[in-house]
């Protein structure tokens, strides 16, 4: 007789004060399922009972159906809260590891079958289930067999349990926290353009693909080109914040490994965790990766040529907006442009974008003195929007500690201390019309 629970007819429907009863009861089924054979205690089987009626109770409140992206019903609520069950309580894993031989903490289908004392004819719903999970990205298969280990999406426990999903990161990414809008990117209009046309290839998919017969692709894939400083990780953060999609910045070195076979391990790793989810992938600085080809000289380039045709394909392939960057568009070979959908170029600002940038990046309650004027600090340095939002904070502080406005003298010794960053002597003349706002800075001792 099975034991996957089935809601029993006038059952108490007030959903149970938290969720721990689900793993609890999985807990049980592990303790008698290893005392199977001398048959487990009555009070085992009283608790279990209890338990059972606990969880009937709590999912009642539909409590699978949140954060998921589709409900879960009968037997597929049984099967994730066993894959689930040693993430959340470690000890559970112990008694996995005792219930197989493989002595993995993770459970396979066979010993989900034993737990929920499955009978024959119902192992097709099982598998059916299975199928439904892997289907919504909630968890992952090492091989399809009734042995291959089953381990929970972790995008997807985040997601199911309120956690979140930003702190779990795909293998070699970090999370990327903004909450950058529209309104934030000060760029060309051609520019806004394109990155407006990127966003219909996800809003209009259905339409085109399943309405219209459209070609079925990957992606859509954009490459973000320009110095650094000019927002292209800004404008990767609007485009994830108007899908309401965490974004995830991929560390290529973490992916590329010397050893032969490794990195494409990495890289499966990755796309693999990502498969299903909705999330929006950055890859910063692919120039490294994808540079104009050369003659190949030794075996070890002819594998690194496989690297980066592994990691298009696998890029190409994923179902979600993946945003490659660089800072050298010129090293770029032609032949991978021609595999993205879209090639946005992000300039130095102008004089005019420059200005927006100074009125943006300051801080916007702070007192600013009456003779400052924002169209003069704009035409005198040709700072990127990175250099700006760092010399305004700059300003700001100096200003600060004077308990003071944020004037000329603030604003000219901020300029002069980005650009040392990049260079090892700085020139008062490089501050153009705001030199003489430095000299009174510097002899103030700001």
């Amino acid at each position: 007789m099975s034991i996957a629970l089935q809601p029993e007819i006038g059952a108490d429907s007030r959903p149970a004060p938290q969720h721990w009863c689900e793993w609890q009861r999985i807990e049980l089924l592990c303790l008698c399922l290893l005392q199977a054979n001398q048959g487990p205690p009555q009070n085992l089987l009283d608790d279990l009972r209890a338990l059972q009626q606990r969880v009937l109770q709590f999912r009642a409140d539909d409590w699978w159906s949140a954060g998921l992206p589709q409900p879960l019903e009968g037997i597929a609520q049984d099967v994730l809260a066993c894959v689930l069950a040693p993430q959340l309580i470690p000890r559970i894993g112990w008694l996995y590891q005792d219930l197989q031989s493989n002595r993995e903490p993770a459970p396979c289908e066979a010993l989900i079958a034993s737990l929920l004392a499955l009978p024959d004819e119902e192992l097709l719903q099982l598998r059916e289930a299975l199928q439904q999970l892997e289907q919504q990205g909630l968890v992952q298969r090492d091989h399809d067999s009734p042995f291959g280990t089953i381990i929970p999406d972790r995008l997807a426990l985040a997601r199911l349990m309120g956690w979140t999903e930003q702190d779990y990161a795909p293998p070699g990414a970090i999370a990327v926290r903004s909450n950058a809008t529209w309104d934030d990117l000060v760029l060309p209009d051609e520019a806004l353009r394109m990155l407006q046309e990127f966003m219909l290839w996800l809003a209009h998919r259905k339409t085109v693909v399943d309405d219209w017969g459209g070609q079925l692709t990957g992606g859509p894939v954009a490459l973000f080109a320009g110095p650094s400083g000019t927002g292209k990780t800004l404008a990767a953060s609007v485009l994830a914040n108007a899908l309401g999609w965490p974004l995830f910045r991929v560390d290529l070195a973490a992916l590329v490994s010397k050893y032969i076979g490794e990195t494409e391990k990495n890289i499966g790793r990755l796309f693999d965790a990502t498969h299903g989810r909705r999330v929006v992938l950055q890859f910063d600085e692919v120039d490294a990766l994808m540079g104009k080809r050369g003659e190949l000289r030794e075996a070890r380039d002819r594998y690194a040529n496989m690297e980066v045709s592994y990691l298009l394909a696998r890029i190409e392939s994923h179902d979600g907006p993946c945003i490659l960057t660089t800072n050298l568009r010129s090293q770029i070979d032609k032949a991978f442009c021609r595999r993205f959908q879209m090639v946005v170029e992000f300039p130095r600002p102008d004089q005019i974008q420059r200005r927006r940038l100074w009125q943006c990046l300051l801080p916007p309650r702070a007192p600013r003195t009456a003779d400052l004027d924002l169209d003069e600090v704009a035409a005198a340095v040709n700072l990127t929007g990175g250099q700006i939002r760092n010399a305004a904070l700059h300003a700001a502080y100096l200003a600060a500690a004077e308990d003071g406005a944020i004037g000329y003298p603030h604003i000219s010794l901020a300029i002069l201390r980005e650009l040392a960053k990049e260079q090892a002597q700085v020139s008062p003349t490089q501050l153009g019309a705001l030199s003489g706002h430095l000299d009174h800075a510097l002899t103030t001792g700001r």
